[in-house]
């Protein structure tokens, strides 16, 4: 059974992600004191579709930048949403992933 105290947490650091930016599964589920838990960090992310407010589940990747979770949006949804927002993607990764990351570690400075 999914612990949704940590997927409310999840959505509440990944609301934070400013458009334009990107982070990874593993850098929330550090930030969040349990550094393990990045699959069940994707977890969240496919479990929140009716969250509210909405959950910007398309800038979270994986640690190089692939669009990992886009089989959870339809068609080329991901893509489309972080193009929308400046973000090029070539072969279903970010380009100039490194300057794009978003650290909540080092922007939410603990």
């Amino acid at each position: 059974m999914p612990d949704y105290n940590f997927y409310d947490n999840v959505y509440d650091v990944v609301r934070l992600i400013p458009a334009g930016r990107v982070t990874s599964y593993g850098a929330i589920a550090s930030y969040l004191g349990s550094k393990q838990s990045s699959r069940i960090v994707g977890y969240a992310m496919m479990a929140c579709s009716n969250a509210n407010p909405p959950v910007p589940a398309h800038r979270v990747v994986n640690r190089q930048g692939m669009l990992t979770g886009k089989f959870h949006f339809r068609g080329d949804t991901m893509e489309q949403l972080l193009q929308n927002e400046g973000i090029q993607v070539i072969d279903n990764q970010v380009q100039n992933f490194r300057e794009l990351f978003w650290d909540p570690a080092i922007e939410l400075d603990l």
